[in-house]
């Protein structure tokens, strides 16, 4: 068959859809909503400023070691992190079906004191800030004023940078959300209502906290942040958000616990198997130091249970002969005591043949 007639013998074929590169975002939306994903939020925070909008994971307790609390949730995210390196390091990992716990947002509640941050507030957020995106978040801030809040806002973002504590920024690189974003960062931290009551305004139904003096509404921009601070987190910047775990606070767990084993991509002396070979020869040194030690420890505990032993049958062998001298000592006592007897009686008949 010539070219042409291969052309006129050729079925053409309509395509069932848009084909180009743009189509890229709608496969992996498509991935994502079949497949799932995980977003993993941790809430920190006095007990009296909980919310009811939000699961309390980890809490303050008034007890005395409350200074150092924070340990637990570094731990705690510490955790998450070892979990997913482990199974980066296995040999057939599955991470596309592996549920992943990192912690990918820290929603930190301040009490709303409107005066200042408390010092466990700023020892416990430096503390988080390499390992987790901390959101500030004032909780129950329909307990004090506007012109209050606003003041306590600049206050406290004022602390944060006095301290060297780096708080989550929305991201402001992207031209699609930089507009946003960028207002958004001035609204931080965010002011939060939260009621799980729904009350009757004009015809439907909304969640909010009734007063003798009126209603706050906790999905009304007017009255508090809620609604700014969901949309931040879902809408907007969730992604980021869980690239930033990835990327930053990950890696860096990841690269301090590779360099723990031996390994530096920027040492020109690097040599992670020799240096695995003599972390083993020096385990084996430690195992062989407390085989030494067991064995000095069993003879040790050998030889006083022989001792023991001689020690119980030296106790026999003294309670019998107690045993027997007590017996005669008895037996000789009795044989004084009818002798004297019997003299005493002889002595009293000569006495009367007298």
């Amino acid at each position: 068959l010539t070219g042409t007639q291969c052309d006129k013998n050729a079925r053409p074929l309509a395509l069932s859809g848009h084909v180009g590169f743009d189509s890229l975002p709608d496969q992996l939306v498509n991935k994502s909503t079949s497949q799932g994903f995980c977003f993993n939020i941790l809430c920190i925070g006095k007990l009296e400023t909980q919310t009811q909008l939000l699961q309390k994971v980890q809490t303050f307790t008034d007890a005395p070691e409350e200074n150092t609390i924070y340990q637990h949730i570094v731990d705690y995210i510490d955790t998450q992190f070892e979990s997913y390196l482990q199974e980066e390091l296995k040999i057939k990992r599955s991470l596309h079906n592996y549920h992943d716990s990192r912690i990918h947002a820290c929603l930190y509640f301040i009490a709303p004191s409107g005066h200042s941050l408390k010092s466990l507030d700023l020892v416990t957020m430096k503390k988080l800030d390499s390992k987790v995106n901390i959101i500030p978040v004032i909780a129950k801030a329909d307990t004090i004023s506007k012109s209050e809040l606003h003041k306590f806002k600049i206050k406290i973002m004022s602390e944060l940078v006095s301290n060297g504590v780096q708080i989550y920024q929305f991201p402001i690189d992207d031209e699609t959300v930089a507009k946003i974003n960028t207002a958004m960062n001035g609204h931080l931290p965010f002011a939060v209502v939260g009621s799980t009551e729904e009350v009757s305004i004009g015809n439907k139904m909304v969640k909010a906290r009734q007063y003798p003096w009126g209603v706050v509404q906790v999905e009304n921009e007017n009255h508090c942040d809620f609604v700014k601070l969901r949309e931040m987190l879902i809408c907007v910047n969730m992604e980021d958000l869980r690239e930033q775990t990835h990327t930053r606070h990950y890696e860096l767990y990841r690269r301090c616990k590779l360099e723990e084993m031996g390994f530096r991509d920027t040492d020109p002396e690097c040599k992670p198997v020799r240096n695995m070979i003599i972390k083993l020869q020096d385990a084996l040194i430690e195992l062989k130091k407390c085989e030494r030690s067991t064995f000095k420890f069993e003879q040790l505990k050998r030889m006083h249970a022989e001792e023991k032993s001689k020690l119980e049958e030296k106790r026999r062998s003294l309670e019998e002969e107690m045993s027997v001298f007590s017996k005669r000592k008895a037996a000789t006592e009795l044989l004084q005591a009818q002798a004297f007897n019997t003299s005493t009686n002889n002595k009293k008949d000569k006495d009367r043949k007298k």
